[in-house]
């Protein structure tokens, strides 16, 4: 280092950065190693790419050294910029800890709830997030939602107090994870479709319709591959798509068949586009997971939102039931009339 440098940390390397950086461009550094795209800590942060490349670059000049080795859309941080990752993470988690004492400390008049879930999670978890603010009107929420890998590391960063998955991890990650919620997968296609006449389609017939899935890495996906591949199948699958809506319009587009969670038609219900075909061994009975790290000191907010949104099982369970139900009795009739 030049002694021209030597002279500006003269007070020490701490209180220079301190005066010479800001907590903003340490959380864009941050998003941008965890991540490893600056596109998606734009899209997380909320700002626009140049910002973030604007306050890298700044960054950069204070610590006069490189933090970030880009190879054409590899980005990686460099060893000085791996030490100041570690270094920022650690204060980002003291100030999560110490958010968690003061709110103890107020009890439940104030605090934060950080909440991350699938993306098939929307449908319900917003509901119990609204019961629960009503009761503890003080208390401040986030919900991020994304897709299940993306869940994987926020819960390795430890980025939230708790998680909402489909289907926990078979190895890997040390969890707590506590079942709570009904998530009956089912059989989706328009109404136009000839199977919506049919009753007791078998698996193999439904492996010759047109199959619309969810991306690989999805827990919907995994499960309905792992149905055919119990009936030795290979389902026709005619495109993938990242999100259940699209995979909804491409069904009333009649593209295909697909298989989701009956939560995605809780706010259409019957009067939407879709219908649901009766497959044998449908619905698939799965669960609605609370996960955390094992060993996590959890808040006191967290902890009485865990234990609210327990109670929150019982309804959920009917809504879905009823809601099944009503398709049932839409295809009775239809069938009847024929």
């Amino acid at each position: 280092m030049s002694t021209h440098s030597m002279s500006r940390f003269k007070g020490g390397l701490p209180d220079y950065l301190i005066r010479h950086t800001t907590f903003r461009q340490m959380q864009i550094f941050e998003a941008i190693v965890r991540l490893g795209n600056f596109t998606r800590a734009a899209e997380e942060l909320h700002i626009t790419q140049p910002t973030v490349s604007i306050q890298l670059k700044k960054l950069t000049d204070v610590m006069e050294l490189p933090l970030i080795d880009q190879a054409g859309r590899q980005i990686k941080a460099t060893e000085a910029g791996e030490k100041l990752y570690q270094a920022v993470r650690d204060i980002f988690d003291s100030l999560s800890d110490l958010d968690s004492r003061i709110a103890e400390i107020k009890g439940l008049r104030s605090g934060r709830l950080r909440l991350a879930v699938v993306s098939t999670a929307k449908y319900f978890t917003p509901e119990i997030l609204g019961a629960f603010c009503r009761l503890y009107p003080g208390v401040d929420v986030s919900l991020k939602v994304t897709n299940r890998e993306r869940i994987f590391e926020r819960i390795y960063n430890n980025e939230d107090d708790l998680y909402i998955l489909g289907r926990p991890p078979g190895t890997g990650l040390d969890l707590e994870t506590l079942p709570f919620a009904p998530n009956p997968l089912v059989v989706m296609a328009s109404h136009e479709h000839p199977l919506c006449r049919e009753s007791n389609i078998s698996i193999e017939r439904l492996a010759e319709e047109p199959f619309i899935s969810r991306e690989v890495g999805s827990g919907i996906r995994d499960t309905a591959m792992k149905l055919f591949a119990e009936h030795g199948l290979v389902p026709n699958v005619r495109m993938e798509l990242g999100s259940n809506e699209a995979i909804k319009h491409a069904v009333v587009g009649g593209l295909g068949v697909a298989i989701l969670s009956l939560h995605t038609l809780s706010l259409e219900g019957t009067n939407g586009p879709v219908d649901l075909l009766d497959v044998e061994g449908f619905p698939i009975e799965r669960n609605w997971y609370l996960v955390h790290l094992k060993g996590k000191e959890l808040s006191l907010i967290a902890r009485t939102f865990l234990e609210f949104a327990k109670t929150s099982e019982p309804s959920i369970r009917q809504r879905m039931r009823d809601l099944y139900e009503e398709f049932s009795t839409r295809h009775r009739n239809r069938v009847a009339k024929l």
